[in-house]
Order: structure tokens, then sequence, then C-alpha cells
């Protein structure tokens, strides 16, 4: 008889006793749910863990804004306001002043002509440099502010009329002039402002800005004509001019004009006087009130040469695009094609620096010494020239040479009749032998500005410098083999001068014989670390170009480049098959130790101190991949060493965080400041700059401006100081000293020869080729005055090549000179290459460049880097650069925040998650057991 016995699963039963219900079958529906959800939390786990949670400092760092509206950013907005006003007040430069038309009486009625003086004035450039004006004092107001009156009829009619320029974004500028054409200005138009006022102000506007070279010939258009450039007048200028000279007694011309321009015009009797005011920022125009008004005695000098024609400067047909004919390159740049880089396959660009040392004043009072150019014809106004409402008088008072220093006391003594500030120029002549070392007629040595001196009141101003800094360089090998500083025997004549060509008075220093600053003859210079010796002859002789030459002006001058070229073989070789990564037998790094330090445990500590490499053992290798290839507005937090994510942003002309959508108060243009030729002032705009960045918790700027205005043309000279590079390299020296004393690191920029726009990123970068020795004296002379007195602490590397090897890719460059020489220590960036395709990241690390302006530039490090000794080292050396420039910071005060807290945080919400979904499975598998068995046991 079969079995009738069968298992039952025991009879639950519920709290009151009685049987539970039936298990229901879990509902199939919510199971493909939660079966789907799962899915989905895994595959964002993967990608969180593999793509985003790496680069939560890039979305924290670009999503994050200061309170803008706070006290602290408050008071350090006002106090750069108040020092921009300044800035402007000693920048301003007088020009011309017949029959003492300035200062004007404070309360009178002016006319102001000119279609730029409203909506179309200048306060500053585009690009890095660009700013917010909305707040800005504009130029109608700063004259009200002053007490003059402006004509309102004649404001309403510009108000109605003018036209007003293209907003080309953030990297361009609408080159088109808009002053109204003649038939535009109705006899009633003249005839209300004559009867207004017998004084008239007419404002010219020319802009400049990143990305682009002001246009020498305006044929492409509006507003000129062909054959005409954008620094010369238009038409409709010429005829405002005139009708203004006819109708009106007074007339004062006001120049917003970053670049020097041709200004023959004004040597017209019709025109009374002329001011220069440059970019003027937030405040300045209130200061240009002041200084027509007379409240402000002008004191700003010339830092360019203003010559009649802009054609008479040798740069002049070596600047602008020219191309190889036979190199192309195509820009793999994450974001090709935006701004001013172009995308896709182009010929190579190149520039030819034929001018040598001939630069600016260098050029022209040079040429006039030996008889080449007549100056008095060719030059309106000599670098360093300004007027003033009052009278100076300077003097020698004292005068030393010690064999090593020279020492010029000038006693300045204002013989006028008001209050104001004098310049005082010491320059410098050294021997010059036909065929030899090129040598410039004068150089500047040394300047300073006196105070505000009273009527009758004198002051003693000390100008001094050293013989080594007088010694020229050899790079031909003339006197020494290899290259070196070299300052040979003969007479010196040290000059006190009102600008560079009017001499005040002069001394003679006699030097016996040669010095030869290498090892080999009397040894390296006294601030050079080493001996610097040729680091670029395949710059200066790559191309075969001829270099201009006292010897020979004119077999030498140069002569227009063509537009395009073949490269030679070896050029066209070098351009096209960069040479291959060595990885040298080094030793490996060390990564993960556990030491326990932290970055901020470094401050103050030496570059070599044995702490540092304890704290570096620390680090992992995809912590220092990360911090170098993604240095865009910002750096990596890293949390093996407790550093936070820092925020770092533009600009040369106040904070201007592109990134993350907020500016601070836009100082005035970097050439205003060099008007000052008050180191200072310099030091007092850094200082209230970094408060006003530490407010806005930037930890480092993209700041000051460096390079040379080698041609008025340069798009970008707005942002750098001058012609000259001892002025600049002073006046940015001071400015850093101010920023980095009040806890901010800056980057000094563009490290270098990134003197034009023109294809600057274009197919790789600008090809640039000059001489060593003009390299050395003139455009390499900023960074190392601020690397040797302000310990500079960054640097930022340019876009163009020198010669074949890009900037940021030159040991020669970036090893060799800057840290070997000059001894720098500090960071190293690049300019932005997010949209221009100009430095391979593997070779720009073993080079000397630490950090990528720049976002997922990580992914573009090969196994050369990442997976050998020299590779590791390299990336070493960079996060050590990095971080050494931090913790000599209040950087680690204003970090934004370390990713490891907000990574955790993400990591427990994502384990809440897995960890509910689990339950979830676990609670339906224990549900589904018991209805399976309950079914069983039903069916038996």
């Amino acid at each position: 008889m079969a079995d009738t016995h069968k298992f039952h699963l025991p009879e639950k039963k519920g709290k009151d006793g009685k049987a539970a219900k039936p298990v229901k079958r879990p509902k199939r529906v919510l199971f493909v749910f939660m079966c789907i959800l799962a899915a989905l939390v895994a595959t964002v786990t993967l990608a969180v863990g593999i793509f985003v949670r790496p680069y939560f400092d890039i979305a924290v760092t670009f999503t994050s804004k200061p309170d803008t509206s706070s006290e602290a950013v408050t008071q350090a907005s006002d106090a750069t306001r108040d020092v921009t006003q300044e800035v402007e007040s000693e920048g301003i430069i007088l020009l011309k002043n017949q029959n003492n038309a300035l200062p004007l009486d404070g309360t009178q009625k002016v006319n102001v002509f000119g279609s730029t003086a409203g909506n179309n004035f200048s306060y500053g450039g585009t690009g890095s440099g660009s700013g917010d004006s909305s707040k800005n004092v504009t130029f109608y107001q700063g004259l009200e502010d002053a007490g003059l009156q402006v004509n309102p009829d004649l404001e309403s009619f510009y108000d109605e009329n003018a036209l007003s320029s293209e907003n080309k974004g953030l990297v361009g500028t609408d080159w088109n002039l808009y002053e109204l054409p003649q038939s535009t200005y109705t006899q009633d138009v003249i005839d209300n402002a004559r009867a207004y006022s017998d004084t008239a102000l007419v404002v010219l506007t020319r802009k400049g800005g990143e990305g682009f070279d002001l246009p020498t010939d305006m044929a492409d258009y509006e507003g000129s004509e062909a054959g005409r450039s954008y620094l010369q007048l238009t038409p409709n200028e010429e005829d405002l001019l005139s009708m203004v000279e006819s109708n009106f007694s007074k007339v004062v011309v006001v120049l917003n004009s970053p670049n020097a321009m041709e200004l023959g015009f004004l040597d017209s009797d019709s025109i009374d006087a002329a001011l220069w005011v440059g970019t003027p920022g937030s405040t300045g125009c209130d200061a240009i009130g002041q200084v027509l008004t007379g409240a402000v005695n002008p004191s700003g000098r010339t830092t360019d040469t203003f010559a009649y024609s802009l054609a008479s400067a040798p740069s002049y047909y070596n600047f602008g695009a020219h191309d190889y004919s036979n190199v192309q390159h195509t820009n793999q740049a994450l974001f090709a094609g935006t701004g001013d880089a172009t995308s896709g396959t182009e010929n190579v660009h190149y520039v030819d620096y034929a001018e040598g040392i001939y630069v600016g004043y260098r050029y022209y009072e040079t040429a006039a010494e030996d008889g080449y150019i007549d100056y008095a014809s060719t030059v309106q106004y000599p670098f360093g020239y300004g007027l003033s409402y009052t009278t100076f008088d300077e003097k020698i008072s004292g005068f030393t040479d010690n064999g090593t220093n020279i020492t010029m006391k000038v006693t300045v003594t204002n013989t006028g009749s008001v209050a104001g500030k004098d310049v005082v120029e010491g320059y410098y002549s050294a021997p010059y032998t036909k065929g030899g070392i090129e040598k410039s007629a004068c150089v500047l040595g040394d300047f300073a500005k006196t105070k505000l001196l009273d009527p009758g009141e004198s002051q003693e101003i000390t100008l001094s410098w050293t013989h080594e800094d007088m010694a020229s360089y050899d790079y031909q090998g003339i006197k020494a083999e290899g290259g070196a500083y070299v300052l040979e025997a003969g007479d010196y004549q040290v000059s006190l001068r009102t600008n560079s060509h009017d001499i005040v008075d002069t001394r003679t220093v006699h030097v016996d014989s040669d010095y030869i600053y290498n090892d080999a003859n009397d040894g390296k210079r006294s601030t050079d670390e080493v001996a610097a010796t040729n680091q670029f002859d395949d710059v200066s002789y790559g191309d075969g170009i001829t270099y201009l030459s006292r010897a020979d002006w004119a077999g030498t001058f140069p002569k227009m480049a063509p537009a395009s070229k073949e490269a030679s073989a070896e050029v066209k070789d070098a351009l096209d098959n960069p040479a291959a990564l060595e990885n040298d037998d080094v030793e490996d790094v060390t990564y993960g130790a556990k030491n326990g330090l932290k970055l901020s445990d470094m401050a103050g500590l030496d570059y070599d101190d044995s702490q540092w490499d304890k704290l570096l053992d620390q680090m992992t290798l995809d912590e220092q991949k990360m911090l170098v290839g993604n240095g865009g507005w910002m750096t990596f937090s890293a949390k093996s060493v407790d550093k936070p994510a820092l925020v770092e942003c533009d600009g040369p002309n106040g904070v201007n965080n592109i990134m993350a959508g907020y500016t601070g108060t836009q100082l005035t243009g970097q050439s205003v400041l060099g008007c000052t030729w008050n180191t200072e002032l310099a030091n007092k705009v850094g200082s209230l700059f970094a408060q006003e960045a530490n407010a806005l918790d930037v930890a480092g700027l993209y700041a000051p401006g460096a390079d040379t205005h080698r041609s008025p043309f340069g798009g970008r000279n707005y942002e750098y100081v001058s012609e000259d590079g001892e002025l600049t390299g002073k006046i940015v020296a001071a400015e850093i000293e101010g920023i980095q004393d009040n806890g901010v690191y800056c980057y000094l920029k563009h490290f270098a020869l990134n003197d034009q726009e023109t294809h600057r990123c274009d197919a790789g970068g600008l090809v640039t080729w000059a001489n060593e020795q003009a390299m050395r004296e003139i455009y390499l002379k900023p960074f190392e005055i601020a690397v040797k007195t302000a310990d500079a602490h960054g640097i930022m590397s340019a876009y163009n090549k020198l010669g074949t090897t890009p900037c940021a890719e030159s040991t020669a460059l970036l090893t060799n000179v800057l840290r070997n020489e000059w001894g720098f220590h500090g960071t190293v960036v690049t300019d932005c290459v997010l949209a221009a395709d100009t430095v391979n990241i593997n070779r720009g690390l073993r080079a000397g460049n630490d950090l990528y302006l720049a976002f997922l530039q990580d992914k573009s490090l090969t196994s050369d880097t990442l997976s050998t000794a020299a590779g590791h080292q390299a990336l070493r050396r960079a996060a050590h650069d990095i971080l050494y420039t931090e913790a000599n910071s209040n950087a680690l005060s204003v970090g934004i925040w370390h990713q490891a807290t907000i990574v955790t945080l993400v990591e427990v919400v994502q384990a809440a998650i897995i960890a509910l979904i689990v339950l979830y499975f676990v609670r339906r598998h224990m549900k589904m057991n018991r209805w399976r068995a309950q079914e069983k046991a039903t069916k038996e």
C-alpha cells in the first residue's frame, strides 16, 4: 500500500493567533523594475568610478562661485577701484600742450566730439585681460565728476547716431571704425556746439585684444580705406578734426588707445593739446577728468617710440601672416576650431625677428647716431617722453663707479608753479666696434619716479646698475666661443636723460679690459646660478636669417617677408618629425608611502629640503597624472598629501574667471601701468589685486603679462608693458612681489617671444626665429628680472615655437635657462591648450613644463610617461614644482574642497542605494522560497 504521509510546512500564526495569510507570489513587474534599477545603478557606479569620480574637481571648481556681494569682496573691490584711478592718473601722458591750453577751468563747458566717446570707449581689451565694464566710470561721467559741463545736446546726437562696435566674444576684436561721416553733422549740430563752448575735446579710440593683431591694411574693414592701417586716422576722423579745428578756438585730442598710433596730425597748430590715456579700466575716467582740469598733474611717460610712420620700424616687415607652403599641421586639440584657433589641416606659419636687437628706441636712437635716419623727421615722441603742467630741473648731484656698481644721484627740483611728479631716467651707451657684437646707442639702465613735489621742492633720486648689467650677449662667439655675456673694454657713457633721446648730463665709465662671463674666463655673472652659454643656436641660425646690423644698415635692413615660402629640408624635417623621447636609465620613484605629511607642513621649506621627498613619496601615480594633466583654471586635489582643489584664473588686468563666470575689478591695461614708470605703485597694484583674489577664493592668477611691444600692431600690447625689457621687468617684478606677498601665486606670461597674436596657436604654434642676443637682452629680460628679484613662483609658457621646438617642450628655455641659469623654483603652466594643439604633454614634462592649462590631458599621457622610470621622475618633478608653489602661498586657506570628502559622500550614497537593492533581492528570494514551498505543499 502506498505511503500517503505528506510533509507540511508548520502553520504560521499571526499576532492574533489565527493562521497567517497565504504567501503571495512577488510581483513580476516590481521584479523587472528592480532588475533594471540594479543594472542602471551598476552601470552608473561603474561610470562614476571610471569616468566621473576622477574629474569631480573640474565640475566643482567650474560651478563654485564666491559670494561677490560679501563684505570682504566689496572692501577689496573698492580698494582696487581706488588704485585703478591712481594708476590712470599717473599713466596719462601729456603729449602736447601748446600755449598752456591745459588744464581746463574745472567748471567750464566743453563739447565732446567723436563717436567712440560713448558706448565705443575702450576700457580694456578682449581675451584673458578682459573684464566687466558695465559698472565702469564712463568717459562722460569722468568729465562731469571733475566739474566739467558736457554739452548734453552733442552727447544726445552721438547716442542717436553713433554705431556700436560688434561684440566678438571672449577672443576677437571688431576692427571696423565707426566715426560718423561729416555729412551726419548738420549745421545745427555745429552751431549748437559753438554756442555752447569754444572748447572741443576730440576722442579717438583704438582697441586691442587677444587672438588677433591690429590690421596693417583696412581694405577689408568698414570706416577706413585700403592703404591705411588701423593705427592711422580714417578719412572720417580727418574730416572731423578739420571741422573742429575750423570752428573751435581750443582743441584737445584724447587718445583712447593701448597701441602707439601715427600721430603726425597732432603737429597741427590748430590742435592745442593731446593726452594719451590708454585703456583706463573701471575708474580711470575719473583720472582723465582730473588731469584735464589740473586736479592731477600728468606724469606719465611713453613706453614705446611714437614714429611718424609705423613702416619705419624694421620689425614692420616681419610681422603678421607668413607661412611655409610645404609644411602642414592638423589641429587635434579637444576644442579645435573655437576662438582664434583654427581646426583641420593648414600650412605651418613662421615669423623672423630679423631686426635683431634693434627694437623700438634701440633702432631709432642707434640708426640716428650712425646717420642712417634723420631723427627729427622720423620720431615724433621718443621712448620715455611726457610733458607736465610744471617744469623740473634735473642735475647729477653724485656719481660713483667702484668697478662693480654704478650709482648716479640725481637732484630733481620742481621749478614751476604747481605740484607734480617727475620721472628720472638713466641710460648707458656701450662702446661699439664695426662688425663686432651689436650694441644699441643707448640702453635704459634704471629709472625712478619722484614723490609729489611742491613748487620749489627738491628730492634726491638714486639710480644704479652694475657692470654686469651693461654686458652684451655674444651669441656669435666673437669674443667667447659657445656664447657668453661680454663686457667689452672701452668707455661707457652713462647719461641722465629726459627721454631716450634728450640728454641732460653724462659721465664716463672706463673698463680696462674685456670681461667674459663664462667658466673659462671671468666666471659667471653674480646673479646667475651657472654661466650663460648658447642655448638657442637652432633658433638663431635655423632659418638662415640675415639680421639687421650697424655694420651695414642699408644692406641688412629687413625686406617685406613673403606671404609664403618653402621651409628648408632641415626645418621641414624637424617640424614633421619631432624627436622621440629618450628614457634615461634613472631610479624609479616611490608611490603610496605612509609618512604622515601634509602639504601644509611644507610651507617655508626650501625647494631642496628632504621633507619634500617624503611628501612626494606619499602620492600615487594616478594623483600625479591627474594633477599635471588637468590644470585648466584650477589644480586638482590630492588626498595623499591633504591638498584641496584650487581655483586659478585670468588675468593681467583683474580677476577674470571665464569658466566659473565671475570677474573682479577691471584694472587699467598693463601698458598704462608701465606708463606710470612707478615700481612702488606697481607693487601696490599687485597687493590690492591679490587681496581681491583672496576675497574671491582665487589661489593663482594667470598674470602679469611680460611680452614685448615688438610692433605697434600687437593685438595684446594692452596686456604688456613696453618695448623695453628693463622697464617691463622692473614693473612686473614689483607687481609680482605685491601679489605674492599677499599670499597669491601668479604665472608671469608668456614665456617667450609670444609678441604677435597672428597664427600664435595655429598649425601647432607659430615658428619663431630670433638670434640669442635679442632673445636674452630684450625678450627674456623681463622674465629674468622677475625671477631673480621678485622670486617669481610661476611662469606660463607660450603657444609659439622657438625655431622648430614648442616653447612648452623646450628644455633649453624651461630647464637650462629658467631653472639652471636663473634659479627658478616653481610651476610652469602652458597657455590654454584646449583649442590649440601646440604641445605634447609627454615631451613637455621632460622639458620642464609642469602643468597643462586644459582638462583631460591626463588621457594624453603615454607609456613613455606612465610606464618608465624617466617618465615617473618627470611627473614627480612636476608635482614637486606645483606643490612648492602652492605651499608657499595661502592657497590652502582658499581651497575649494577636498576630493576625498566628496568622493566619500558619493560612495556612501551609492553604497546605500546598492544596499537597498540587495536587501530587496534578499527579501524577494526569501519570499519566493516561502511561496514555492507553500505552492508545493498545496499541490501535495
